[in-house]
């Protein structure tokens, strides 16, 4: 796991842990970027299942709940598969857009 701050993001980038190890390492230091929005990148991996997905699921309602974005990256996902609950996009560049428009929700009160 690879963690570069820049202002207000967090990007945290899989390595070659397995999604379960990675996951449990985020939770772990969490206290770290709890107040930054957080984008996590998995475009190292060659696949990712719905289940691999689902165990964001506990980590991205906690962080949101917060008043923060957070966004995975990946392009090896069925998108249609997407829980409402996450955020999923194929590019950092997108992950870097919906933080954008998601701050601009918040300081407009949604």
């Amino acid at each position: 796991m690879i963690i570069d701050s820049s202002g207000v993001n967090v990007i945290i980038t899989h390595q070659n842990e397995p999604i379960t190890d990675f996951v449990n390492e985020i939770n772990g230091s969490y206290p770290k970027f709890k107040n930054d929005n957080i984008i996590i990148n998995l475009s190292s991996l060659k696949a990712f299942s719905l289940d691999d997905m689902l165990q964001f699921l506990l980590i991205s309602n906690k962080h949101r709940v917060k008043k923060h974005s957070f966004v995975i990256v990946t392009n090896k996902f069925n998108f249609d598969l997407t829980p409402d609950e996450l955020i999923i996009v194929p590019t950092m560049q997108e992950a870097q857009d919906i933080i954008e428009m998601e701050d601009i929700e918040r300081d407009l009160g949604f």
